[in-house]
């Protein structure tokens, strides 16, 4: 049976007229993997398949046929379009891994004369995106200045954080830790990984009672709070002031407040100096790659000479090229977000005359780690929607499950880099060999 992609000049000639399901098979590069319905009553895809996407409305093919790839795909879903079938919408890791790699191609100028007659012109124009979506990159830079700078850090912190604490709390579990977990078995549960990632990392840090930690882009403040209640002197800094207060609020709760404080703060505006060690749990993706001599220069400029330094953060797994956040990341998730190799994380730490000391890869510990936020999801779905929405609720879902399928498939990994900072002397200061219990 002759397709539009392979005979698109003659249905244009034809003036043929494609059904929705069709219009979809043009824009896709390869066979449809799951089974799609539409509203029009047309189909594509296996019968059988265990999961499935609905196309319910007009709106969401304009949304799809306007931005072709995950980001039409997210509006449509986002808004209710676009419903999947045969997963929960907490958890959708199941119905994103059936889907492989789909991408979308770009329609040629024959194809798209022949989706608009089928369609008609008015179902092309552009309509308004959910009200979830931030602006793209171009209108930030207008708005809210160039990347990085601190007014802009803060306004992609807020529209990332500042979602509700009480969402988190469903999402996150007791120990409100947004960053990767250390299974030693993946039998744990999340709660015991959690305990087990600040335990590692105030291991590595060689911390004891009286040292001074500063821990930058601090969250809701688990890392302060495991410290202090080892005696260790902390400050935190987070550019969310909901996170900033709750952290400060549990503090006083476990009655830390002697040792510890949260801040809201850029973690640039810290004058505090001469820290036994410094800890960045998950800051080093939102601050930009051509930041990263200052970045690691504020961290040295902080630390005394001997003290340690603890770098955990996404990275790609090669060193080839610096990434942006996909379109959908960057206007549902993680505005401004940018990820590079470890090992140009590596270099940028020696070039300002630090000494990397250890560095591990905790890939399969996230992809972990984000089942367990999904399955939260799940769990508490009603009283997340009630708290934040339906829309902001899915793009959560969809989020975390893409997340954890990517950590799978190796196209991001997680990474620890420890470090000291010497003297003049260059003299060794720490045991010749690891001295924390992996």
């Amino acid at each position: 049976m002759t397709t539009f992609k392979d005979r698109s000049d003659v249905f244009a000639e034809l003036g043929t007229k494609l059904s929705i399901a069709e219009i979809f098979e043009t824009l896709l590069d390869g066979p449809v993997p799951i089974r799609l319905t539409c509203y029009d009553g047309s189909s594509a895809g296996p019968a059988d398949s265990e999961f499935g996407l609905e196309i319910k409305t007009p709106r969401g093919v304009n949304y799809i046929a306007t931005a072709p790839g995950d980001l039409g795909l997210a509006r449509a879903y986002i808004a209710g379009d676009l419903e999947a079938h045969g997963v929960h919408p907490g958890d959708p890791y199941e119905l994103l891994k059936a889907m492989g790699g789909l991408k979308f191609r770009r329609p040629t100028a024959l194809q798209l004369v022949v989706i608009a007659r089928s369609l008609g012109w008015e179902l092309l124009k552009p309509i308004a995106p959910p009200p979830q979506e931030t602006l793209p990159r171009w209108r930030r830079i207008a708005l809210e200045g160039l990347r990085h700078s601190k007014a802009r850090d803060a306004e992609a912190i807020h529209h990332h954080y500042d979602v509700s604490n009480t969402f988190y709390e469903y999402v996150l579990g007791p120990s409100m830790t947004y960053t990767c977990a250390a299974y030693e078995d993946p039998a744990w549960t999340l709660e015991q990984a959690q305990e087990n990632k600040y335990r590692l990392v105030f291991d590595k840090l060689n911390l004891k009672a009286g040292d001074r930690l500063l821990d930058i882009g601090c969250g809701w403040g688990g890392m302060v709070r495991y410290a202090a209640k080892r005696g260790v002197k902390v400050i935190g800094a987070t550019l969310s002031a909901e996170q900033a207060e709750w952290a400060q609020a549990k503090i006083a709760e476990e009655g830390l407040s002697d040792l510890a404080e949260v801040r809201h703060s850029d973690y640039r505006d810290v004058r505090e100096g001469d820290f036994d060690a410094v800890s960045s749990i998950g800051l080093t993706e939102h601050i930009g790659v051509h930041n990263y001599p200052a970045y690691f220069e504020f961290i040295k400029s902080k630390l005394k000479v001997g003290g340690l330094f603890l770098n955990h953060s996404i990275t790609r797994p090669d060193n080839t090229r610096v990434t942006k956040a996909g379109d959908f990341i960057d206007r549902y998730v993680f505005p401004d977000g940018e990820l590079a190799g470890s090992g140009r994380i590596i270099s940028e730490i020696q070039n300002v005359g630090l000494e990397v000391l250890h560095e591990e890869n905790l890939r399969q510990h996230y992809a972990l780690t984000l089942a367990e936020w999904c399955d939260n999801l799940v769990k508490n779905w009603d009283d997340a929607v009630a708290e934040v929405g339906e829309g902001t609720a899915k793009v959560w879902g969809l989020y975390m499950a893409g997340c954890q399928l990517g950590f799978e498939k190796n196209v991001v990994q997680l990474h620890q880099i420890l470090g000291v900072k010497l003297g003049d002397d260059q003299a060794w200061t720490v045991p010749l060999r690891p001295w924390w219990k992996a």
